[in-house]
């Protein structure tokens, strides 16, 4: 021994501190000496902690690294992945350690694990396996190479092979607008693989290869297009606490779940809610209802903002035609509707200085309003003044007394006007700016503070009116607008000039205001010619949003799917269809003959003969054949519209009290389920007499 310290320096003190700890009880650590004059052997890690110290710095012997082995930092990446249960248990092993290293000083390493393995309840050769991970690993390192190293192995599993045909095949089948199931674009695959001679793997195989290969979102957009594509992203977060009090609004339309009465209107009808909200407060500031979104709605609830509480800075619309139309936003740049000319008349928006933006159509999430509809189509349609009025809010969801009544108009609009005001001013809101007050308190606080502006009389004319774009006349002046005439003795000085007419258009006989393309006021005609009423309602949805990362996937998902579906069609309808033979039945059984038996066997009356019946069943036999014959005859000859004309004229009758014959009342209730009927009774409701031709 060359002087280590906490060790004797003589063989025999050496013999007798290996016999005192018992260092040959260790086999993987203590070994007979094969060469010449035997003796034992025993390794380094049995010698007192700063004996090992001393032993570590004096040995030059170069040690030649385990690359399996993983560097500091590996480790430590590899355990942050760990389950925390595996955590918890190198934390333990970890402890076990730090017990030992703090006994192994005064009583040496040997009877330290001894201990600590008794106190522990863990085996002694447990806690030496321990310290064969952590061997020559800084201490401060010693957690991560303590976990359990089962986690840490790589499972070595056979590699599946198969042809890159079938994964193209199977792409091109499952990555498709329509979401066919996995098992089904797999089995067009296989066949057509089969028909090639190619391998193909199998379904649980081919179901991890898909998922490991193809990302999740573009399975998603490939199977459900931009719609699915938009749930994969999550909404973007607006922070309205910035704003004030009017400074923007926001509006859109919102079809209520009730059948109305509508005047006018045989059938009941479902209105639509055209409201203007608040953006800061949320409190609904004006409504129209109507039939169909239109620009007259949009017009009479913006001028009704306007008059009362001032004008907004900002609007936030919808791109549908109602919100989009030249009388509102004509004029602005980022406007997605109608034909944009150089030469169209300023709307009434901009002309206010009212800043146009526009949400992303079909896009609920954009447009703070529709969480004010979602409580409209729960109290206000629920309503238990319209009970049997009610229709659901989706077709598989009628109520079972569905279309039992309909409400009178002016009673929708007094309900509504009430649960309108309700929802204004019920307390204990949630959002950022309420703090658990009422819309109408939350408006009302910013509004007092909040610079408002007020519409001058002059401006009156922009938002209560509707506005086209006309030429007057060559030769006098005058104005022609929806089959109304229009004139006034100013108007001569400008015969011919391209003019911007302003109107009510619930009131074209009032007259129009007569403005310049540029927007200067002209003066006011009167209407001469009072033939015509305007009226403008309906327009279509339509939403076109181009986006960069809806772009970047549809190129991702062309490289993912080399295969189109019309090879893949192609393919599938070149492959064979094998005939199935037929399988003969080997045993048959005869049903054997039966007779079946009277209830009751007793005597038959003997009908005695009466001439005269006789006689009269003769003649309805052939008057019934004969009106039979005649009857066939007719109907071979009629259209479907005579033949339909035929059963209006006997149902007719049948109401009317008026007698049918029995011939033709069996021959309604035959045609009654023919689908000849269905569709005539059809185009007869909707059209009535012209369905008939």
């Amino acid at each position: 021994m060359s002087g280590l310290p906490d060790l004797p320096n003589t063989k025999r003190g050496i013999n007798m501190t290996a016999d005192r700890e018992n260092w040959r009880s260790h086999p993987q650590f203590a070994r007979r000496r094969t060469g010449r004059g035997g003796g034992w052997e025993y390794h380094w890690k049995l010698l007192p902690i700063r004996a090992q110290t001393a032993l570590l710095k004096v040995a030059a012997v170069d040690h030649k690294p385990d690359e399996t082995a993983m560097g500091r930092g590996e480790a430590w990446a590899w355990f942050d992945g760990l389950p925390e249960k595996v955590k918890a248990e190198a934390r333990e092993r970890l402890n076990v350690i730090l017990q030992v290293e703090q006994l192994a000083a005064p009583m040496g390493k040997f009877l330290a694990v001894s201990t600590v393995a008794r106190q522990s309840q863990k085996a002694a050769r447990t806690i030496w396996n321990w310290y064969t991970l952590i061997e020559g690993v800084d201490p401060a390192d010693w957690l991560p190479y303590l976990a359990p190293r089962h986690r840490a192995v790589k499972v070595k599993r056979a590699r599946a092979e198969c042809s890159p045909q079938f994964l193209d095949w199977l792409k091109a089948g499952y990555l498709r607008l329509g979401g066919p199931s996995f098992a089904a674009s797999y089995d067009d695959a296989v066949k057509i693989c089969k028909q090639h001679g190619l391998t193909y793997l199998a379904p649980r195989t081919a179901r991890r290869w898909m998922d490991a290969n193809v990302p999740y979102v573009t399975q998603v957009f490939a199977r459900e297009g931009e719609r699915g594509l938009a749930k994969c992203f999550p909404p973007q977060i607006r922070d309205r606490s910035t704003l004030t009090a009017l400074e923007g609004v926001n509006a859109d339309c919102h079809k209520i779940d009730v059948f109305v009465q509508w005047p006018g209107i045989e059938k009941p009808v479902r209105p639509q809610i055209v409201a203007f909200q608040d953006l800061y407060s949320n409190k609904m500031l004006a409504w129209r209802v109507d039939l169909d979104p239109n620009k007259v709605a949009v017009m009479s609830a913006f001028g009704e903002l306007i008059e009362t509480w001032g004008i907004p800075n900002h609007c936030l619309f919808d791109n549908g035609h109602e919100f989009a139309n030249k009388w509102l936003t004509g004029g602005t740049p980022t406007r997605f509707r109608f034909k944009v000319r150089e030469d169209d008349p300023l709307g009434v928006l901009p002309t206010l200085g009212i800043k146009v933006h526009w949400a992303t159509p079909a896009h609920g999430q954009a447009k703070p309003i529709e969480r004010g509809f979602r409580d409209f189509a729960s109290r206000i349609a629920k309503d238990p003044r319209f009970a049997g009025a009610y229709v659901g809010n989706r077709p598989d969801a009628k109520p079972e007394d569905y279309g039992s009544r309909a409400v009178p108009l002016d009673q929708f609009l007094a309900v509504l006007e009430e649960r309108i005001r309700d929802h204004n001013a019920r307390p204990g809101r949630l959002t950022v700016t309420a703090k658990g007050r009422s819309f109408d308190d939350t408006f009302a606080e910013s509004y007092a503070q909040a610079p408002i502006r007020k519409a001058t009389p002059e401006q009156h004319r922009l938002w209560l009116m509707g506005q086209e774009k006309r030429r007057l006349h060559a030769t006098h002046g005058g104005l022609t607008l929806h089959k109304n005439g229009y004139w006034a003795d100013w108007m001569n000085e400008h015969t011919g000039e391209e003019i911007v007419a302003r109107f009510d258009p619930e009131n074209l006989h009032a007259g129009v205001h007569i403005y310049t393309l540029a927007g200067e006021y002209l003066g006011q005609a009167e209407c001469r010619e009072k033939v015509g009423f305007f009226d403008l309602v309906g327009a279509r949805l339509h939403a076109k949003v181009q986006r960069a990362r809806r772009k970047a996937e549809k190129q991702l998902l062309d490289a993912m799917r080399p295969v189109s579906v019309q090879d893949l069609a192609r393919e599938l309808d070149a492959a064979p269809r094998p005939e199935a033979p037929l399988v003969e039945a080997k045993v048959v059984e005869i049903a054997p003959a039966r007779r079946a038996k009277p209830l009751f066997e007793r005597e038959m009356p003997v009908p005695v003969a009466d001439d005269a019946a006789e006689a009269r069943r003769d003649a309805l036999v052939v008057e019934f054949r004969q009106r039979t014959e005649s009857a066939e005859e007719q109907t071979a000859e009629e259209g479907p519209a005579d033949r339909f004309r035929r059963a209006l004229d006997i149902e007719a009758r049948s109401e009317a009290g008026r007698p049918v014959g029995t011939a033709e009342a069996d021959w309604l209730k035959i045609y009654r389920e023919t689908p000849e009927y269905t569709r005539q009774r059809m185009l007869f409701d909707d059209f009535g007499d012209a369905a008939l031709g």
